[in-house]
């Protein structure tokens, strides 16, 4: 038999895909159990009611993200400009259920504030790590969270645009929209020191 522990992640696991697949409305104990192939009543060996899982849902999703998040923006043997067009290569499609469920978490959060405060604290945790990277390009720190803030503003705003809307040129507008929000590492250096000469 498979453990409580074991069988709690696949209830997650199977809560995502519905995530996934049909936002918040679509996780329903009824529905998870019927693609688990297992019987309603077996939930309740590890959640309390849907109020629980959905509560677990979340606190998975934050874990998960502030994980991700702090390793990608982990400075390494790559420049700081590479790691951010590299983060930009995996918001650009090759991650559709990922963006999927941000989506819907996102959707989710607009009616619920437990929901609401789960993306606030991971947001914060993304334009802190994103801006430590163009700081570390040289940018002072309001430009480089302004350049963090924008960074996420294209790469979720990707997902609210029709995929058709720009289907034959999609690789050119993501080289073009990387190149623009990623400076090189000379120029950002070259505008932070004009910025202190000027206030000398």
């Amino acid at each position: 038999m498979e453990s409580k522990t074991k069988n709690r992640e696949s209830w997650l696991a199977a809560a995502f895909a519905a995530l996934a697949e049909g936002g918040v409305d679509k996780v329903r104990v009824e529905l998870l159990a019927k693609a688990l192939k297992v019987t309603k009543g077996s939930f309740y060996w590890h959640f309390r009611d849907r109020t629980e899982l959905m509560s677990a849902l979340l606190e998975s999703w934050k874990q998960g993200r502030i994980a991700a998040i702090k390793e990608q923006t982990r400075l390494d043997a790559r420049e700081p400009a590479q790691q951010l067009r590299d983060m930009l290569a995996l918001y650009g499609g090759s991650k559709p259920r990922g963006m999927a469920i941000e989506l819907a978490v996102r959707d989710w959060a607009r009616r619920a504030p437990e929901a609401e405060s789960i993306i606030a604290e991971v947001d914060r945790e993304r334009l802190h790590s994103v801006a430590g990277l163009f700081a570390a390009l040289g940018l002072p720190p309001d430009q480089a969270f302004a350049r963090a803030y924008l960074f996420y503003a294209f790469a979720f705003g990707q997902g609210l645009l029709a995929p058709a809307a720009a289907a034959d040129r999609a690789d050119a507008v993501r080289r073009i929209c990387a190149s623009v929000l990623v400076p090189q590492e000379q120029a950002a250096e070259t505008k932070a020191g004009d910025g202190r000469a000027a206030k000398g």
